[in-house]
């Protein structure tokens, strides 16, 4: 693969979420207004899609087959084959005017995911944030649930370092973070800015993934690109998408070799669009460095 490539043209409002199986060799991704949760098989070219109940932002393999699914309101399990949705838990019960936004699970397979004042509109439109009332939870293969930070603006970003001592998680109002993290405790402490530039040219953070040597793979909204961040928090790379809203990525492939992006219509006028057609598709790129096995959630 030569440069970056348009894979799926699916001008999704705003994909997210990435997620690569490697038992079914394809990527599914969230369309979050449409309501929608996507699968693409890249072998075969086949595509389907799924209408969900709820807004899903977020969403991680399940070890027994399947994938839980961050929902606006709960995070839940959920197969494909039967589209089963099931419940299994609601941590901000008392928090109707949050919604879930990124999540992803860590190596023992504990999914984390982050909420945020809900700025949709239940046909999609946006309407304004007010508040940073976001939590960041972990959620356990049983179930039970965990708040590990609050007061976040729009939660995005979860990647780990190679060696599992470090967390990274982002609020696209504050930069990226980094924490110490304590894997066989699924505990975080010292939270401390990681990666942050002024440079309106280069956008916000949103979704992130991490490669095998420890470089943070990190979306920019209305950035029109991926930056791939350096341990110490610099610049390593630059690569340009022909869009604006660059949203997420993920590794996939057989060999994990492949760069996947996801990418958002999401607002953009309609000057915007004629200027960027390929807007809200899926990209792929062969970055030269590989990504690290994602650990299914156990329960």
């Amino acid at each position: 693969m030569s440069g970056v490539e348009c894979v799926v043209d699916c001008k999704s409002m705003l994909g997210e979420g990435p997620v690569w199986s490697p038992a079914e060799k394809a990527l599914y991704w969230t369309d979050v207004p449409a309501y929608t949760v996507h699968r693409w098989t890249p072998n075969t070219g086949e595509q389907r899609s799924w209408r969900m109940p709820e807004m899903v932002t977020s969403m991680s393999l399940r070890a027994q087959g399947g994938l839980i699914l961050a929902t606006s309101g709960r995070i839940n399990r959920w197969d494909p084959d039967s589209d089963r949705l099931e419940t299994l838990a609601v941590p901000e019960a008392d928090l109707p005017d949050n919604r879930s936004n990124d999540g992803k699970c860590d190596r023992r397979g504990r999914f984390w995911y982050g909420t945020m004042q809900n700025n949709l509109n239940p046909d999609g439109s946006s309407r304004p944030m007010t508040d940073s009332s976001g939590n960041l939870w972990r959620i356990n293969g049983d179930g039970s649930f965990h708040c590990m930070d609050s007061g976040i603006g729009i939660s995005n970003t979860f990647a780990w370092s190679p060696d599992n001592r470090v967390m990274y998680f982002g609020d696209t109002l504050a930069g990226i973070h980094a924490y110490d993290f304590d894997i066989e405790a699924g505990a975080i402490a010292n939270r401390r800015v990681f990666a942050k530039t002024e440079d309106p040219a280069l956008g916000v953070p949103d979704g992130s993934t991490i490669d095998a040597d420890g470089f943070l793979w990190n979306a920019r909204w209305d950035g029109a690109c991926l930056l791939r961040w350096a341990p110490d928090g610099t610049i390593d790379r630059k690569v340009a998408l022909p869009c604006q809203r660059v949203t997420s990525a993920i590794f996939g492939g057989a060999d994990l070799d492949i760069l996947y992006v996801t990418t958002a219509r999401y607002d953009l006028s309609e000057g915007d669009l004629a200027e960027q057609p390929l807007a809200g598709g899926i990209f792929a790129l062969s970055p030269g460095v590989r990504g690290l096995p994602e650990v299914p959630f156990p329960g």
